[in-house]
């Protein structure tokens, strides 16, 4: 398996895990109250700084640990990391066009970071399947 293919489950997995560990912190904290009003600052940056850490870290325990191509791209790899980004970067655009109308509708601000954390996760799951797909069953350029 290539480096950056590892990379991109790495990334997925991630995604997935810290975001799923947000929902539950938010949702185990809503109890009765409306999740509008769930303090949700510190888990969202929490769950920010530990998927970052977390992506510096394992990826580079993979490069210690599985040297071989992990200071190489070739062609193929480059093309397939753009195709990926092109098509994660679609939800960003989505989110941030979301955040928008959300913050012209004058709704609250839990709604609205929610909105744009979804879509970085979105982007980021995409993105890397995305990736693991054209390692997997083969790339089409444009």
């Amino acid at each position: 398996m290539p480096f950056e293919e590892k990379s991109a489950w790495v990334m997925g997995v991630l995604a997935v895990g810290t975001y799923t560990g947000y929902l539950i912190v938010i949702l185990g904290r809503a109890g009765d109250t409306p999740l509008a009003e769930v303090s949700y600052v510190a888990p969202l940056l929490w769950a920010l700084g530990v998927s970052i850490a977390a992506s510096i870290v394992i990826h580079t325990l993979v490069a210690t640990f599985s040297p071989k191509g992990a200071r190489k791209k070739d062609q193929r790899d480059r093309e397939i990391n753009r195709f990926g980004e092109h098509i994660g970067q679609s939800f960003v655009v989505i989110g941030g066009v979301a955040a928008l109308g959300m913050a012209m509708a004058e709704l609250d601000y839990f709604w609205i970071a929610n909105a744009v954390y979804l879509a970085f996760v979105l982007s980021a799951i995409l993105g890397s399947t995305a990736r693991i797909v054209a390692y997997r069953r083969g790339f089409q350029p444009w």
